[in-house]
């Protein structure tokens, strides 16, 4: 599989690491030096994005007209994805979109929902989130904490709306954002009563794991067509 890399980060670094020794081969490597090249992307299978806010949707549009599909895992510019959704269906493309690669922080959002769906009985528990990650990271809350408080408000009468504001009270549900290296990413969802706390946490050890998830999708990817996510990807 040939594989163009949108963003060559740490992140983008580390997918190359990986598809090397899965027999894959890296034929464009794009990143804010060279943002020109995009043209490259049609030489690949396959467009991994791990970039910045600002450049995702540029990106993701050249890859739908180079009909490349694209699998995505930029955070930070989600108020722009109704539309970047369109253009892939516009173009007949094929977008995978996902906060998080990691296989066990998807375990850890079923958990999560499992989990807010048996404390919706339970009003007298107060539930907010923390994350931390390292000081290059450009987005807090991170995307990995939206959608974990996204899956809480569906499920839990009393939180109408997510808050990054720490004072915010009542039916919002509030998410403290932390920057400290070298933490390549900690999520705790934490309720709170008069009596005791219930925590559920995940904790990334490294890059890695969220590596290979973003290479298993790019490889799952090949044929498919649409808007996809990780609920479609663990559907086989």
């Amino acid at each position: 599989m040939k594989i163009a890399l949108l963003g060559y980060g740490k992140m983008g670094k580390a997918i190359e690491a990986l598809a090397l020794t899965r027999g894959h081969e890296v034929v464009a490597r794009i990143d804010l030096n060279n943002a020109a090249d995009i043209a490259e992307i049609n030489k690949a299978d396959v467009a991994i994005e791990f970039s910045q806010p600002d450049a995702v949707v540029n990106n993701l549009l050249n890859c739908f007209k180079h009909h490349v599909p694209v699998v995505c895992g930029t955070t930070g510019w989600l108020n722009k994805k109704t539309e970047v959704e369109e253009a892939c269906k516009q173009y007949d493309g094929s977008f995978f979109y996902a906060s998080n690669y990691s296989l066990g922080v998807n375990l850890f959002f079923k958990l999560n929902e499992y989990l807010a769906e048996m404390m919706n009985r339970h009003e007298h528990y107060e539930v907010s989130i923390d994350e931390v990650h390292h000081t290059a990271k450009k987005d807090a809350p991170s995307g990995t904490a939206i959608t974990l408080a996204e899956s809480i408000i569906r499920l839990l009468d009393r939180k109408k709306k997510w808050s990054d504001q720490p004072n915010a009270k009542g039916d919002n549900l509030v998410i403290s954002s932390s920057r400290i290296d070298p933490t390549p990413g900690t999520h705790t969802v934490k309720y709170t009563s008069a009596v005791d706390d219930i925590e559920i946490r995940h904790v990334a050890h490294s890059r890695e794991g969220f590596a290979i998830g973003a290479l298993m999708v790019a490889e799952w990817i090949q044929g498919k067509k649409g808007v996809l996510g990780m609920s479609d990807f663990f559907k086989g």
